[in-house]
């Protein structure tokens, strides 16, 4: 691929995870830890979600979880061949199930998750060819951005709370 594709490709997915991290900052602003998600497909947006398990009292309610269920609804078919899921934060095995299970073509991450992540971090569920799909990964789009609200809010909560 040439150098000019590259780059285009790489200004494209940090605008889609510009998009993603304003929906970690209004999942932030509600108190839920702040992970945000958007859903694309051939260069236009499906959906857009947040974390917001504890507003709708849903363990399930991740932001990844919520993007794909409103990308299926836009589209009319639970399967979401030729699109890219762009997040914030390396989707848990939950996530990843769903990302498998919806047929996406394309995951784009932020930061790695080391404690639960299941694309490159804990585990590498993505990469097991024993699976009936291929999910091609991306990951470390705007980083330093997608860690740091994330730390925030921790260090935030920490304040907050007395250990």
């Amino acid at each position: 691929m040439s150098g000019q594709f590259m780059e285009a490709v790489l200004e494209a997915d940090e605008q889609w995870m510009r998009i993603a991290l304003a929906e970690a900052g209004r999942a932030r602003e509600a108190g839920e830890v702040p992970v945000g998600a958007v859903i694309v497909r051939k260069g236009g947006l499906l959906a857009s979600a947040r974390n917001s398990p504890i507003s709708l009292h849903d363990p399930s309610a991740h932001a990844e979880i919520l993007v794909i269920r409103a990308a299926a609804a836009v589209v009319g078919n639970y399967r979401l061949a030729g699109t890219t899921l762009y997040v914030t934060l390396e989707p848990c095995l939950m996530c990843a199930g769903a990302i498998l299970h919806a047929r996406i073509e394309r995951l784009v991450f932020g930061a790695a998750d080391p404690k639960g992540g299941a694309a490159v971090s804990l585990y590498r569920l993505f990469e097991d060819r024993r699976l009936s799909h291929a999910v091609a990964v991306t990951e470390g789009i705007l980083r330093k951005a997608c860690a740091d609200i994330l730390s925030g809010f921790f260090q935030e909560k920490r304040l907050i709370v007395p250990p």
